[in-house]
């Protein structure tokens, strides 16, 4: 792993535009990471251009601000890509236009799509390899770019509840609060503070998920919905670990649907149940037990639901 690291930044240093991006639909692992690494190269290099681009979701401008370039009109750029399975899920750059390609991730490897590849499923997130591979080489850091790694860690570790959280990753969060005495109180405000129509929508989802005999829960949620509660169509993504310790929930979906871009963003959590491999067949992906999909036609939503349902049945008979 150090080697890899040590090429990472030999070949960063190479290079004087840099393009950072992430997967679509990003998660607050993703944006943090992308942006802490653009900044901690900047402060590193000045003189090298260096861009994280993608969209924005709007709860997570605290993390800072993206970029919005050309990539046809970079001279021989770096490509970084981080929180990445698979190729078909990187956001906002033409893949051809790249003199060369890193990848930095955590998912489990779905396929090679890079020169160059760091890779680590048992890592509790992308931003505790991007606090890894800082304080194991020269590039900087500084308390805005120490909190937005410690923010990432926190929400892909759900706070370190979940079992990729390692002894490594404890210790790299106490050399970051440590560090830089991050106000952790007003960090967990920027990262769990909501309006009340959000808590609302919660609740509407508890109320109205089904439960099947097997203990998959789902629910559809549609533009009525999500106008009835004044919430947007990525909303009901940032509440589904929420729903980690209920006890009558193997597996659990939710779909909404997004209408700017025509299709069913699927989010999928699991307690038992393998999941990943069954969302890659839904043009998706993810971890083992933390894993979304986008899907295009609801009757695929609904073949979806079946196959994870049928996972619980077997997950449940796996138990008796």
């Amino acid at each position: 792993m150090d080697k890899i690291m040590k090429q990472i930044i030999k070949t960063i240093s190479n290079y004087k535009n840099i393009v950072i991006a992430r997967h679509i639909g990003p998660d607050p692992d993703a944006v943090a990471s992308q942006i802490a690494l653009r900044d901690s190269i900047k402060k590193t290099y000045p003189n090298k251009s260096v861009y994280a681009v993608g969209n924005m979701v709007s709860r997570f401008k605290y993390f800072g601000s993206l970029d919005k370039i050309d990539d046809k009109t970079l001279e021989k750029p770096l490509l970084i890509i981080l929180d990445v399975p698979n190729k078909s899920r990187i956001e906002g750059i033409n893949y051809e236009n790249y003199d060369y390609v890193i990848r930095i991730d955590h998912h489990p490897n779905v396929e090679n799509i890079a020169n160059l590849e760091l890779v680590n499923e048992k890592s509790s997130s992308t931003c505790e390899l991007i606090t890894e591979l800082i304080y194991n080489s020269k590039l900087k850091i500084d308390k805005e770019i120490a909190g937005n790694l410690f923010l990432g860690i926190v929400a892909d570790s759900d706070r370190f509840l979940l079992g990729y959280t390692t002894p490594k990753t404890f210790k790299l969060v106490t050399k970051l609060i440590e560090d830089f005495n991050l106000n952790l109180k007003e960090l967990y405000d920027k990262l769990y503070e909501r309006p009340i129509n959000e808590v609302r929508f919660q609740s509407y989802i508890a109320l109205n998920m089904t439960i099947t005999e097997n203990n998959f829960g789902y629910i559809k949620l549609d533009k009525k919905i999500i106008e009835e509660f004044n919430v947007d169509s990525s909303s009901a993504s940032n509440m589904i670990n929420n729903f980690n310790f209920i006890k009558e929930l193997y597996c659990w979906a939710f779909s909404s649907y997004d209408e700017k871009n025509e299709l069913y963003k699927i989010n999928i959590r699991s307690r038992g149940p393998i999941i990943n491999d069954i969302a890659q067949n839904y043009n998706g992906g993810g971890h083992k037990y933390a894993s979304g999909a986008r899907i295009k036609d609801e009757r695929d939503v609904d073949n979806l639901f079946k196959e994870l349902d049928l996972a619980c049945k077997k997950y449940k008979d796996s138990l008796e």
